[in-house]
């Protein structure tokens, strides 16, 4: 999705937000910080994603993920398995476990896969083949609504009602500002199922990741499999702040703007840093390892 943003889908009005209320304000670094919670970004788009046009790789994202202190992260591009076996290896040398993973448009409804293979992804066609693809996957296999009450940009909408077999958890989008918080019926909808809501930043620019993530106790070994049991069965911490202005801005341009004119000029030119990282980067990951 590129940006799946501006307009709620309809719902009732409950009266006014106040932000100060708001669960899905960002918590004091003192909750998530610390030894025993992680960071995990399971929605984020790179310079390989083949539909959008983007300006870093995935290598500058790790570098960015690693000086930030997050260790999980899904790459997740366009019905398309981010598989590059060398980023998944700097990761690993880096603390970072990266999940492979695509952002899969199902029925026009768009779908994190988390942990899937390239043959899996082809397959995916529909809801019916998503539920195939879990009766035979099991608990290996995590799947997420992605921005469900944004009404452009592949969002799943009441269908989600309809669906929520198909999927462990809901996003909680990280485009919201006030009143204008279509999250609030996505939080509600996972009430009502018992689904964990999972705060993601969907970067589509490199800054605009690392304020909207959802964090875990740390677990004994930092694999994918225990990571999905948190994910499922702990209480999450959820950081997601409202917008500021800059970041209105910024996302404005982004999308009418600049991307636009990187998809009217062709595929930009993909520089991969190699391992090992920058200097800034190696004294980072020395202090977060300490």
């Amino acid at each position: 999705m590129l940006q799946a943003l501006f307009l709620p889908a309809p719902f009732a009005a409950t009266g006014g937000i106040n932000e100060a209320d708001n669960p899905f304000m960002a918590k004091p670094q003192q909750e998530t910080g610390g030894e025993d919670w992680i960071k995990v970004d399971l929605h984020i788009h790179t310079l390989d994603d083949p539909k959008d046009s983007l300006d870093y790789t995935a290598h500058q994202l790790l570098e960015r993920a690693a000086a930030l202190g997050f260790r999980v992260l899904a790459i997740t591009l366009h019905d398309t398995l981010f598989d590059r076996p060398e980023v998944f290896a700097d990761a690993a040398a880096m603390g970072i476990l990266l999940i492979p993973a695509a952002e899969m448009r199902l029925q026009g409804a768009d779908v994190i896969c988390l942990n899937v293979t390239a043959e899996e992804v082809a397959l995916l066609r529909d809801f019916e083949d998503l539920r195939r693809l879990r009766a035979r996957r099991g608990s290996s296999l995590f799947t997420i609504a992605a921005h469900p009450f944004y009404v452009l940009g592949g969002s799943i909408g009441r269908r989600l009602l309809r669906e929520i077999d198909c999927f462990d958890a809901i996003e909680l989008c990280h485009f919201h500002k006030g009143m204008f918080n279509p999250n609030w019926r996505a939080a509600r909808v996972a009430r009502q199922f018992r689904k964990p809501l999972i705060a993601t930043s969907d970067a589509h620019q490199l800054q605009a990741f690392g304020a909207h993530y959802t964090s875990i106790r740390r677990p004994a070994a930092l694999t994918t499999e225990n990571v999905f049991a948190s994910l499922r069965s702990e209480r999450l911490r959820l950081t997601s702040p409202p917008c500021s202005l800059r970041d209105l801005f910024s996302t404005f341009y982004f999308i009418f703007v600049a991307h636009p004119l990187r998809k009217r000029s062709g595929p930009s030119c993909q520089h991969h840093r190699v391992w090992p990282p920058s200097r800034p980067v190696a004294r980072a990951l020395r202090i977060t390892r300490s």
